[in-house]
């Protein structure tokens, strides 16, 4: 299977980061939390541009303090009014935003005060999401967009990385 490999270019980040930013302002999120680790990056690029401050969260390695332990906690953030932006790099399947609000709901967080943000949203995702700077339709755009941390890895990951949802891009 032959994979099309599309740089999402630096320049490209800053202005999704600024679109977001613009987008999100009038809600004035209290707390960005970034989503490990693909959300990380722009989370910080976010926190800078709005002038919010930053929590990791990373749901998706089971380690206790970095996922389970600090989603009570921001569960508890939103009972108490913050108001939580959740920025990850793409919403692509859906998995891992479901998996965190699921987790925040059993958590007793309050709905209205959480909402995602992302750099690329695909409309065919299981997942809603609340910003995006840019939106593909996966039955239509199979390319594989490499973001510039990722850029870093050896190619065989990134094809790896592709390859492991091969319908998303086949």
């Amino acid at each position: 299977m032959s994979i099309t490999f599309t740089p999402f270019t630096h320049d490209a980040m800053v202005a999704g980061i600024h679109a977001i930013a613009e987008a999100a302002a009038d809600w004035g999120p209290s707390l960005l939390v970034g989503v490990g680790r693909g959300g990380l990056t722009p989370a910080v690029f976010l926190s800078h541009r709005m002038g919010v401050p930053l929590v990791s969260i990373d749901h998706s390695t089971r380690i206790a303090q970095f996922g389970e332990e600090l989603v009570a906690v921001l569960a508890q953030r939103t009972r108490d009014g913050d108001r939580l932006l959740f920025v990850e790099d793409i919403n692509d399947s859906g998995r891992t935003i479901g998996e965190i609000r699921t987790a925040l709901q059993a958590e007793g967080a309050v709905a209205a005060n959480i909402r995602f943000a992302v750099l690329l949203d695909n409309i065919r995702s299981a997942q809603r999401i609340d910003y995006a700077a840019r939106t593909i339709d996966r039955s239509v755009d199979k390319d594989w967009f490499v973001f510039p941390w990722e850029a870093m890895a050896p190619r065989a990951t990134i094809e790896e990385d592709a390859m492991e949802v091969p319908d998303r891009i086949a």
